[in-house]
């Protein structure tokens, strides 16, 4: 994260923006692995691990490629040093 403010910093004179997307706990094919890891269904780990997301369910990889898309587009045009926590609410704890 310092690292997003400083690159800000220094590259905002040349009109570059500099951007984090943070993501929680997405759902993707390393799911099942980690759940069979853990000698648990995909699904029980799932329930164990969205009782601590506000949005009772995990991110998807269309979460974080909305989220990066709008990073960078030009409707972010004022947005730099900026840290987009994508983590259906996890942090606000």
């Amino acid at each position: 994260m310092q690292m997003t403010r400083c690159l800000a910093m220094d590259l905002g004179p040349e009109n570059i923006r500099v951007n984090a997307v943070c993501p929680g706990t997405i759902d993707t094919p390393a799911t099942t692995t980690h759940a069979t890891k853990l000698g648990l269904t995909k699904e029980a780990l799932v329930a164990q691990t969205v009782e601590a997301h506000f949005i009772k369910r995990l991110g998807s990889t269309e979460d974080c490629a909305y989220a990066t898309l709008f990073l960078a587009s030009d409707e972010s045009s004022f947005v730099t040093g900026a840290h987009l926590m994508l983590d259906g609410g996890y942090t606000v704890h």
